[in-house]
């Protein structure tokens, strides 16, 4: 069974997001335990926690019953698969079409072979669905233009301001997400572009790119003083931005404008109280939807995409399905071929030569019943019979 446990931007605002992600690590730990799961998937994004499961012991109303919590959505079997498929083609974003997505899948099939919990059902789904990803963005016009969080966040600070012209940009973070975000900005005719991340080497490099200013970590409250816009987007699991932090810095609160991209959260809600301009991933849902309306078309079109690419993986399944069948058969076959080629040599005479011509003799007969198994097998899988599918693996099944 394919499994998918998931929260993300559909059912939960950023706030909730945060705290249902931390319960489903504990309920993917506890299924792991019980049902001794070792392939599995993780995707986690600024809009999304997912895991995706492949264990044929899991009980779906066992794994039902442990959930307590409406917000992690549970699916299974072909629906699970689909809505892979949906992610990768850039369809289950917050801005429909980004690119970004299908790298961040890519990194989180990476990360799990590396460790060793991507199986052989999980490898050829996340490769199906990474090419998926990339048929549509070939065939479709999903991913023209400005089509990123990183952008909608400029776009959102732009609508605030009316132009960012003239205006002083600090961003923390040099992580992908911060580099979207950096790239949208050296369009607009700046003042100032200032870059600070954990390592300095990342703001070194990403300033570069921008003909802007890296600046040391530690010295986020010296430029704090002079930003127009603060743009957030690190990978820290806890705020580095607070209420208390801002205190310490002379600047006019009402005038800065800060937008935190980052999940968990970089900046803590409390800073409004300061008169902060402070928006996060909830408030680009109406940028979002926009850019959703503009792409209803070519979305129709992935999703066509989608259902054809679907109905290939399903067929490929059932032709490994065969192939295990066959393997299984073979080794039957060959059991007892070699088990009769030595009762036969046994009561032979010449037994060096009768062997290798009862050898050669047995291969022969295997092979040519094989042909025609083999063959009306996968006849079988392409027509979509199951029934005799099911009747051959019970038949020749070795357990």
């Amino acid at each position: 069974m394919i499994l998918n446990l998931r929260v993300d931007h559909t059912i939960a605002d950023i706030e909730t997001m945060e705290k249902v992600s931390k319960e489903m690590t504990i309920l993917f730990e506890t299924l792991k335990k019980k049902y001794l799961i070792d392939e599995y998937i993780e995707i986690s994004t600024c809009n999304r926690n997912e895991y995706y499961i492949h264990n044929d012991n899991c009980i779906l109303e066992d794994i039902l019953e442990l959930n307590s919590n409406n917000n992690i959505i549970i699916d299974y079997g072909d629906s699970a698969v689909k809505h892979l498929f949906r992610i990768t083609s850039g369809l289950e974003s917050m801005i429909v079409g980004e690119d970004q997505i299908l790298g961040q899948v890519k990194d989180s099939k990476k990360l799990a072979e590396k460790q060793y919990h991507c199986g052989k059902v999980l490898d050829n789904i996340f490769t199906k669905a990474i090419h998926v990803g990339q048929v549509v963005r070939n065939k479709t016009n999903i991913n023209k233009g400005s089509v990123s969080i990183g952008s909608a966040a400029v776009d959102l600070a732009e609508k605030h301001f009316g132009s960012l012209e003239n205006k002083v940009v600090l961003v923390i973070g040099a992580g992908k997400m911060g580099s979207l975000v950096a790239k949208s900005l050296a369009e607009k005719n700046l003042d100032a572009i200032f870059v600070a991340n954990r390592t300095y080497y990342g703001a070194v490099k990403l300033a570069k790119d921008l003909n802007g200013e890296a600046i040391f970590f530690d010295d986020l409250n010296k430029y704090l003083k002079t930003a127009d816009v603060v743009i957030s987007a690190t990978g820290a699991p806890h705020p580095i931005l607070t209420k208390k932090r801002l205190l310490e810095v002379d600047v006019n609160y009402e005038n800065l404008f800060m937008i935190d991209i980052a999940n968990p959260r970089d900046i803590s809600n409390n800073v409004k109280d300061l008169g902060v301009n402070l928006f996060n991933i909830d408030d680009l849902r109406e940028i979002a939807e926009f850019n959703r309306t503009l792409r209803e078309n070519e979305s129709l079109e992935a999703e066509n995409i989608i259902n054809h690419e679907f109905d290939l993986l399903k067929e490929s399944f059932k032709i490994m399905k065969i192939d295990n069948i066959l393997a299984n058969l073979r080794k039957s076959m060959e059991d007892i071929r070699e088990r009769e080629t030595q009762k036969a040599a046994v009561k032979l005479s010449n037994v060096d030569c009768s062997v290798k011509i009862l050898d050669n003799l047995t291969k022969s007969i295997v092979n040519k019943i094989f042909f025609d198994i083999t063959k009306k097998l996968k006849q079988a899988a392409h027509d979509n019979e199951e029934k005799i599918l099911e009747a051959v693996e019970y038949i020749f099944s070795r357990e």
